[in-house]
């Protein structure tokens, strides 16, 4: 059987010099072929973009398809979208409640239940709340030995989970904890994972549209994983919108049990340090953001004046936190934090696909730029086309003596 993918013909370079090996080398911009003896081969790096088919030798480089009649997914054997739920000693972590929100979304679309995966010890009494935010099954997993978050135990908990109620879909929370559990699942249910999604669909076919950021940040990638169950994603906190709590719940809880083998683990918890919970940009209501607009350090100060008069925290792009100016903990991206505050206003950031995907969904989007056709303007509601060493200034000014804030 021929596996899909990308192949080389090395007898078609046979005859190369080093100096035309070394140009094949340099037609992948990723760094992604290697010559051993004479041979080209493949590496981890490869993106699969193609370029090398396109622009190499005729016939060296070419996409082989799997053969007709390889084996498909039964699809119709997978059903259901399920969310994993983080939390530490039962209090959820908001982050879940935003993807039980998407995953009713996407669920209703097809036709499909919502799922939720809720394990730990002493956490009964909170799995029946999560009925009242549209799941209809709660599958809780409850032993002393899950009281911990450890891999071992916890991935075979979630591949036991899999093979129970075979859902379609899952997502989970790009948390510590959901960084680590979701690519050790993926690995132990042979199936795909797509990580740090920022928008998420659903085709008729059931077929999960996972969208994010790649290359750098330069494109949007739409990932489709159509020949493996379950398909999983990871999202990060604030991209979706959590659900309203309802008065009333509907739906079940399901009490799980797993061979107590499969909840032993090498790693042993002697001990545990609480660390005073860190304030973050990712909770703020208002934020302004500096970009590279903001000539020096010491300009910063307009920025500060600005927040302190809204009441707001400072927030920055990757270049200014790589020059130094201001602490990496105040980055919005997806290399940052994802914000979702309820004004956010924007200074000379031009608003790469990575800066927007982390502060997109924020409810109110203010962008002063010189630029008329920077990127940030396609997300933001309202544009202020001016320098902002002239614009802020301004504003501060009518803050100040308490009038309208307009320039």
């Amino acid at each position: 059987m021929k596996i899909a993918g990308l192949f080389i013909d090395n007898d078609k370079i046979r005859n190369l010099t080093p100096e035309g090996l070394r140009d094949l080398l340099g037609i992948c911009p990723f760094n992604a072929l290697e010559a051993h003896d004479g041979r080209l081969e493949i590496n981890a790096a490869c993106k699969n973009c193609n370029i090398c088919v396109k622009n190499g030798p005729d016939g060296v480089f070419s996409i082989i398809e799997a053969e007709a009649g390889t084996p498909a997914v039964d699809k119709s054997a997978w059903t259901g979208v399920a969310v994993y739920i983080d939390h530490r000693e039962g209090n959820i972590h908001p982050v879940s409640l935003e993807l039980i929100g998407k995953a009713r979304e996407l669920a209703d679309k097809v036709g499909f239940p919502v799922y939720a995966l809720f394990m730990g010890h002493n956490i009964a009494d909170k799995a029946g709340d999560l009925l009242h935010y549209g799941v209809d099954e709660v599958f809780l997993y409850d032993h002393i030995k899950l009281e911990a978050f450890l891999v071992e135990p916890y991935c075979n908990v979630f591949a036991d989970f899999i093979e129970r109620v075979r859902p379609s879909a899952v997502l989970v929370g790009a948390t510590p904890a959901g960084r680590i559990l979701a690519p050790g699942v993926a690995a132990k249910t042979r199936t795909g994972l797509t990580a740090d999604c920022t928008k998420l669909d659903i085709r008729d076919n059931t077929d999960l549209i996972q969208i994010r950021p790649a290359f750098g940040g330069n494109i949007m990638a739409q990932i489709v994983t159509s020949n493996h169950r379950p398909q999983i994603a990871t999202v990060r906190y604030k991209i979706f919108d959590a659900p309203a709590r309802r008065a009333s719940s509907s739906g079940k809880v399901t009490v799980c049990g797993i061979a107590e083998k499969k909840l032993d683990s090498r790693i042993r918890v002697v001990g545990v340090t609480e660390r005073e919970p860190a304030k973050t940009i990712s909770e703020a209501e208002i934020i302004v953001a500096a970009g590279r607009g903001i000539k020096s350090e010491k300009d910063l100060a307009i920025a500060y004046e600005l927040a302190g008069l809204l009441g707001a925290e400072i927030a920055t792009t990757r270049p200014l936190i790589e020059a130094g100016w201001i602490p990496a903990n105040r980055q919005i991206g997806l290399s940052g934090r994802t914000v979702k505050p309820k004004l956010i206003i924007t200074l000379g950031i031009s608003g790469s696909v990575q800066f927007r995907a982390g502060m997109e969904n924020s409810e109110l989007i203010i962008s002063i730029n010189t630029d008329e056709n920077a990127g940030i303007l396609g997300v933001s509601h309202y544009a202020v086309k001016g320098d902002l060493y002239d614009i802020i200034p301004k504003l501060i000014d009518k803050i100040r003596k308490g009038g309208s804030a307009s320039v």
